[in-house]
């Protein structure tokens, strides 16, 4: 288990994102999405990820009733502010932004101070919980202003009260995070995408700035919305699509990692794990047998000839930390 930041919230190296969970782009059955957080249990992921977000509020209840026969003290879990669900009149679907669930209700932005309680509060009642370890001010990309004015300040009330252990911000780009890092006393930032075999955006502005503060950082998205998990024309990239180019590099990943007899997911998730300041590598899934499969993977011991190669070819940047080089210790 590792701390985030000076909080004495700890993870699991690898954690269980319940977006997947929530009907994300297809159905999931109730008994699946509840395999699958079982699953994830049985391989000793103590740390899961959910968001009111995420299928309109379907992740959070799914979620909290697979871990309700589980000790509460024996795992971690957060979720998200900023998005608030209203009541709607439930015509139609939520596809438009990526949940296959009835249009129940509609999110409205507020990072104000009343907003972010009231989200928690509704949050807790969805998961049956009466706390949440993390708090993440959810994608605050429009509404930069708000959440540092607002938001922050009421995440930080909410840790000196105990109400919540640890706090952050989740996003899918690395400059504001980066921000939140350098200006504010965050405890951790949930780094989607950005920390990949495929983007090493973070590695310039957001993963130092970690190391400095002590920050402690979740990276999301390794395998980039599934292209570096099945690399294949067709497969999505950041949520949509992937463009021709980045199918090409990535299959030319797959060719190193199948050249060293072991797998592209395998290598995609022991580099977002490599970098010091990472806590967690949080990985979605729907099913039992993704569960396995990602912990299985991660698992895995990727040969360092892999690492060498993927240099030599000019697949990875030369100062991006690889397994064997980096120290999981926390920076002094």
């Amino acid at each position: 288990m590792n701390r985030l930041g000076g909080s004495g919230v700890e993870v699991s190296a690898l954690s269980f994102g319940a977006a997947a969970i929530a009907n994300l782009y297809t159905e999931v059955g109730e008994e699946q999405a509840h395999e699958a957080v079982e699953a994830a249990w049985q391989r000793g992921i103590r740390y899961f990820d959910t968001a009111p977000h995420y299928g309109l509020g379907l992740s959070e209840r799914r979620l909290g009733a697979a871990l309700r026969d589980h000790p509460r003290e024996e795992y971690t879990l957060s979720t998200k502010v900023g998005r608030r669900l209203e009541p709607a009149d439930g015509t139609g679907d939520d596809l438009a932004n990526g949940f296959a669930v009835p249009a129940t209700h509609r999110r409205v932005w507020d990072f104000g101070a009343d907003g972010v309680r009231r989200t928690l509060e509704a949050s807790l009642e969805r998961l049956g919980l009466d706390r949440v370890d993390v708090v993440y001010l959810h994608d605050p990309d429009e509404h930069a202003e708000a959440a540092f004015r607002e938001g922050y300040p009421a995440l930080e009330k909410l840790r000196a009260e105990g109400v919540v252990g640890a706090i952050g911000a989740g996003m899918n780009q690395s400059a504001m995070l980066t921000r939140f890092v350098r200006d504010t006393d965050v405890d951790v930032v949930l780094c989607a995408g950005r920390y990949t075999l495929l983007d090493q955006s973070a590695l310039t502005d957001l993963l130092p700035a970690a190391l400095e503060r002590g920050t402690s950082v979740v990276i999301g998205g390794a395998f980039n919305s599934g292209l570096l998990a099945n690399p294949e024309p067709g497969a999505r990239y950041n949520y949509t699509a992937a463009p021709s180019d980045l199918v090409e590099r990535a299959l030319r990943l797959k060719s190193v990692a199948d050249r060293h007899g072991t797998t592209l997911r395998a290598v995609a998730l022991a580099f977002c794990a490599a970098h010091p300041a990472v806590a967690s590598v949080l990985v979605g899934a729907r099913s039992a047998h993704e569960v396995r499969d990602c912990a299985h993977q991660f698992a895995a011991e990727v040969p360092g000839a892999v690492w060498q190669d993927l240099r030599a070819e000019g697949l990875l940047p030369a100062d991006a930390p690889v397994p064997g080089e980096a120290s999981r210790e926390e920076p002094s």
